[in-house]
């Protein structure tokens, strides 16, 4: 399995007064320090508008900084919010990143789940997964072929004859793209462009399960020139986690920022988001230890390596993607991605084969 962490660039008030310009500082030493810890991933998130959750208005413009400032680590977006984005725009992005980064870029692209965003930008929030399903064809055929003669609903591009595409990536085709998916809907597009999927941070495990294997099924559908995509069938899942030397810390450290977070999540400031995602935590949001059932990674290393064991087994996950809120403060941050690295990656990665003796 490949671990990886979600940076949503979320300020915490407390330590972060208004206008928040210290978030991203914060962050970035995060990042850096996962790098060094052996993650799989660095996933940085799109957010305009709102200091209570993410202040990220440009990913690729972070990713590139972030390409200076690391060294094995994959950086990846979690996510392009594609409907409030030009096509064109995001493949060469997407191409100039993974130059930068040496072949270490990861596209994750999504619909959106919060109005505000898109009404600020006088994008119709309602027909957001309409827009995205007309730029996706758009995108695709950019990164494969270079040029493009479209006219459409939503967008309008050519590029032909002496133009193409540039730069081009490193990665061929092209960098793996996931997306974001909970819907029927969604969870069929991504199957059938041959994109890894995302799945979200508070669906129940028996619901990543059975989303999984509608992705899978999907799959199936996948036309031949978009099978290359290297994240094709890979189930990523994002995981609230916070690990301890005991349950009993872990929940101490984390119970108050958490459900301050859940919170926020079951405002209305996520457009239905959690009702989409889940039945139970929408709809009526449970106490720490219903949702650390079945929803949160949270206690000793030993726990939280069974509770991953359980989204293997279940739902095939082939990375989790750890989330957290800003509340815990820096310290206990770094302290839990530090133990989660030194005592619950290690039992997730196939040892070294020994070396042969003379």
């Amino acid at each position: 399995m490949e671990f990886g962490i979600l940076f949503t660039s979320h300020p915490n008030p407390v330590a972060e007064p208004y206008p928040h310009r210290d978030v991203h500082a914060r962050v970035t030493k995060q990042v850096v320090r996962a790098d060094e810890l052996g993650y799989d991933y660095a996933w940085v998130a799109e957010h305009h508008f709102s200091n209570e959750y993410g202040i990220m208005p440009d990913v690729f413009v972070y990713a590139g900084y972030l390409a200076a400032l690391t060294k094995r680590i994959k950086i990846g977006t979690a996510v392009v919010t594609l409907p409030l984005a030009n096509p064109l725009r995001v493949a060469e992005n997407s191409a100039f990143v993974d130059i930068l980064t040496g072949g270490r870029f990861v596209l994750g692209l999504g619909s959106g789940y919060r109005k505000y965003e898109f009404d600020a930008f006088g994008v119709d929030f309602e027909h957001r997964r309409d827009i995205q399903e007309e730029a996706l064809p758009v995108l695709m055929e950019l990164l494969h072929n270079k040029r493009i003669d479209h006219q459409g609903q939503y967008f309008s591009a050519k590029v032909d004859g002496a133009y193409e595409l540039f730069p081009h990536s490193i990665q061929e085709p092209h960098p793996p793209i996931f997306l974001a998916a909970s819907t029927e809907r969604s969870l069929g597009v991504a199957g059938r462009y041959g994109f890894g999927t995302m799945m979200s941070s508070w669906t129940p495990f028996a619901e990543l399960a059975r989303q999984a294997k509608v992705y899978r099924e999907a799959l199936n559908d996948t036309p031949p020139q978009w099978r290359q995509n290297p994240a094709r069938g890979h189930v990523d899942v994002a995981r609230w986690v916070y690990v301890a030397e005991t349950d009993a810390k872990a929940k101490r450290e984390s119970e108050e920022g958490i459900m301050k977070n859940l919170a926020h999540f079951s405002s209305g400031h996520t457009s239905g988001y959690l009702g989409t995602v889940s039945k139970d935590v929408g709809a009526s949001p449970r106490d720490y230890d219903a949702l650390n059932k079945d929803i949160l990674l949270h206690g000793s290393p030993a726990s939280v390596v069974e509770k991953i064991e359980t989204l293997r087994d279940t739902a095939g996950v082939d990375s989790v993607m750890l989330h957290y809120p800003p509340y815990y403060g820096q310290d206990k941050a770094l302290a839990s991605l530090e133990l989660f690295a030194t005592e619950v990656i290690p039992k997730f990665k196939a040892p070294a084969p020994k070396r042969k003796t003379a």
